[in-house]
């Protein structure tokens, strides 16, 4: 795999020390770990392990990666294997995307309360497509479908949403017979607002009355009831962004669709474009001007500041499984699904298969097996690698 000319590890490396002195008001422990965690990725810090072809022998060594999920070193493989293994749960039906988006206004709650907020959102909407999609009068079919939370925009800002990809039809309530969406039509975007924004909002006044919404630096007057409901009311007033993408093909377009949407986090290491004179410049999409290709320019301070402001609560979940995809349902419902759409049954997945390597070699392109591993302990007491072995 060819390495970027400039990766997220570099800025770290350049700036993090100065970044983390002058931010001691806010950063936190976690926010540390995952600065410390990119800039050791991949170097002696963390180990190595030496692998070899089965087919002609080569051997090559690898330094270890940091399996730190705001990394961007790391997301790629594990994105594959993620893939490897939703692959035999594709249903042979066309699929549809749809997001909803919290008002920014909500922005910065949701920074002082990620797990709370972030959680409600992923309830919240798939809620609202599970109850909209029963309506009769507008699908009358049970779905099933995965979310992936985003929380940043182009620009690397706050800008909290979920992507759910989600079969364009679902099961009868009678689970007799598979009810397709209509041509270039799923569900109306308007009543998807609607509920969304009822559902969400009910959501914020329970976690109001428990208790359970903290309330820092500007937003402290919030803690007075009258206050948090004059805050709320004018939520009630805007339409709240749902938008859903026309079908965009059957199983084979899903995976390579999926790619763009299930491991990343804030920002690729292809979109640096360079780090001069303490400044970052990168690529960013303006969805305004049709997709059009920008180059932006962040001190180096700025932007590692909005990037740990997508680093997420330790152990949140940020792919999710909804209606007949849940862990509980999803291996009974998947053959039923494929029975009533009238398609052969795919095997599971093997496990041998998702563990697969999935480095071959640059010789032969036969697949590479570790043959050692070797700590950082173990990488003190001995000399490093020699300079020809390259680091994957």
């Amino acid at each position: 795999m060819s390495r970027s000319p400039l990766e997220l590890a570099d800025i770290v490396d350049y700036a993090g020390d100065s970044f983390v002195q002058q931010s001691r008001r806010w950063i936190t422990g976690q926010h540390k770990k995952v600065l410390a965690a990119i800039n050791r990725c991949r170097t002696m810090a963390l180990g190595y392990h030496r692998d070899r072809c089965r087919k002609c022998g080569h051997v090559a060594v690898s330094y270890n990666s940091c399996r730190n999920r705001h990394c961007p070193r790391c997301q790629a493989t594990a994105r594959r294997r993620w893939l490897a293994a939703r692959e035999s749960e594709l249903l042979p039906a066309p699929y549809v995307h749809v997001v909803f988006t919290l008002p920014h206004e909500l922005a910065p709650l949701a920074l002082q309360n990620k797990r709370l907020i972030y959680s409600l959102l992923f309830r919240a909407s798939a809620e609202t497509l599970l109850e909209v999609a029963h309506d009769p009068r507008h699908l009358g079919a049970e779905l099933g479908f995965f979310s992936v939370l985003h929380t940043w925009n182009q620009k690397l800002q706050h800008h909290p949403h979920v992507h759910c990809v989600v079969p364009a039809g679902g099961l009868a309530p009678d689970h007799s017979r598979w009810i397709a969406a209509r041509d270039n039509y799923f569900l109306p975007e308007e009543v998807l607002s609607l509920v969304f924004r009822g559902k969400f909002v009910a959501g914020l006044k329970r976690a109001f009355h428990k208790g359970t919404l903290q309330f820092h630096g500007q937003l402290r007057a919030l803690r007075n009831p009258e206050a948090f409901a004059a805050w709320l009311r004018p939520l009630f007033r805007q339409n709240w962004m749902v938008y859903a993408k026309k079908p965009f093909g059957g199983p084979e377009h899903v995976l390579r669709y999926l790619g763009a949407y299930t491991h990343r986090v804030a920002i690729s290491n292809t979109r640096l474009i360079a780090l001069e004179d303490g400044n970052v410049r990168f690529r960013w999409r303006d969805s305004a001007d049709g997709n059009r290709k920008r180059i932006m320019t962040l001190a180096v301070h700025e932007f590692l500041r909005r990037f740990l402001l997508h680093s997420l609560p330790t152990g949140f979940v940020r792919i999710r499984h909804f209606g007949f995809l849940t862990n509980r349902r999803r291996s009974h419902m998947l053959p039923l699904c494929r029975r009533v759409l009238g398609a052969a049954p795919r095997p599971p997945a093997s496990r041998v298969e998702a563990k697969q390597s999935l480095w071959t070699c640059p010789h032969c392109g036969g697949e590479m097996e570790i043959v050692e591993r070797v700590s950082p302990t173990q990488l003190a007491l001995r000399s490093p690698p020699t300079a020809r072995h390259t680091a994957a």
